[in-house]
């Protein structure tokens, strides 16, 4: 059996006006993360403008705390991008920090207690969708940015399990765009401890 080529074109126009949003939101995404391992100051604006569109798109898909999550993503991004340049050496590259163990568990324990709050919030005033699910990823999610913010190399190991969990729910999701956006984030955040842990030994050997 054969395809025709106006029938290929006619299955990827519907497949367009379908997808485009979503394809525009997870191409800035991309670029946004891999910045972000590049240490550039130009990630934090990316970063707003990603949660910006990535707003829209879980607004559509009933995922209230995802969207309430790029609301706080750009809080963190203009403090991030402020923490950044103020830390940053006279030739403009971003120091790297290794934070001590107290301070790590405080963060995670904040991001728990509101995890549990926002779930619970969702399944009794909203018709969220996978309401405790998105809720403990986005309390993640907001520990991993602000230790991004703050630059702490640990934020790497976080994202890394955070975007694996998140393939598997944009794929309940049918975001099959999101869902490949995020599998392609775990290489480049194991790219990014890579590079960051590169360098903190050069700072610690200065």
């Amino acid at each position: 059996m054969t395809v025709s080529l106006a029938a290929v074109s006619w299955a990827f126009s519907g497949w367009w006006a379908d997808h485009w949003f979503e394809l525009m939101a997870a191409t800035v995404s991309a670029l946004d993360v891999w910045l972000a391992t590049r240490r550039s100051m130009i990630s934090w604006p990316i970063t707003i403008l990603a949660s910006a569109l990535y707003a829209e798109q879980f607004r559509e898909s009933r995922l209230y705390s995802d969207m309430l999550l790029q609301g706080l993503f750009v809080l963190f991004a203009i403090y991030g991008w402020w923490h950044w340049a103020r830390g940053a050496r006279a030739t403009g590259e971003v120091l790297v920090e290794k934070p001590v163990a107290p301070s790590l568990l405080r963060d995670v324990a904040i991001g728990a207690a509101g995890s549990v709050l926002l779930g619970w919030w969702m399944l009794k005033h909203t018709d969220a969708s996978l309401p405790w699910l998105d809720a403990s990823l986005t309390g993640a999610s907001l520990v991993g940015t602000w230790w991004g913010a703050r630059k702490y190399i640990a934020n790497w190991w976080l994202w890394i399990a955070v975007d694996v969990i998140y393939v598997g729910e944009y794929l309940y999701k049918h975001l099959i765009l999101t869902a490949c956006l995020y599998a392609f984030f775990v290489p480049l955040a194991m790219l990014g401890l890579r590079d960051w842990r590169r360098a903190l030994f050069r700072q610690q050997s200065v």
